[in-house]
C-alpha cells in the first residue's frame, strides 16, 4: 500500500539528469535553480552556480518569492529533499518543477568530473541576504 502511495506520488514529479541540466544551462534557458539543502552543505559542499539557496524547511513560507511561469530544477545532495521540495511547490501550484535526478552527488560526478572537478563555493549578494 505505501509503496504505491509513494511511487505514484514520485512518479509525478520531473525529473532532469545533470546531463540534461548542463544542456539547458549552457543553452541559457530560463530557468530558476533552487539549492533546498542547509547554507553549510550549500558553502561546503560546493553548489551549481546560479542556483538560489531556499533551505527545505522554508520552502512552504518562502514560495512567494518564486516565479510560477519558469521551469524549476530543485537541487540537493541525493535527490531525497528536492523531490519533498518539488512535491510541496506542485502542491501550492507550481506546475513546471524538476528534481534534478541524483542531486549533487550525480552532478559532481557527471559534470564537475568532466570540469576537472570545479566547485562553485562563492556566495552573490542575494545568497548571502537570504542567510541573514
Amino acid at each position: 500500500m505505501f509503496r504505491n502511495l509513494f511511487s505514484s506520488t514520485r512518479s509525478s514529479i520531473a525529473q532532469i539528469s545533470p546531463a540534461e541540466l548542463k544542456q539547458r544551462l549552457q543553452n541559457k534557458d530560463s530557468l530558476v535553480m533552487v539549492d533546498v539543502r542547509s547554507p553549510e552543505e550549500y558553502a561546503h559542499d560546493g553548489h551549481i552556480s546560479g542556483v538560489r539557496l531556499m533551505p527545505l524547511p522554508v520552502i512552504p513560507v518562502r514560495s512567494q518569492e518564486l516565479p510560477k511561469d519558469k521551469p524549476i530544477v530543485c537541487v540537493c545532495r541525493s535527490g531525497a529533499r528536492s523531490q519533498v521540495a518539488c512535491e510541496t511547490l506542485q502542491r501550492q501550484g507550481f506546475t513546471q518543477v524538476m528534481n534534478l535526478s541524483g542531486g549533487m552527488i550525480a552532478w559532481q560526478r557527471a559534470v564537475e568530473s568532466n570540469e576537472g572537478g570545479r566547485r562553485d563555493h562563492r556566495l552573490t549578494p542575494s545568497q548571502t541576504r537570504l542567510l541573514s
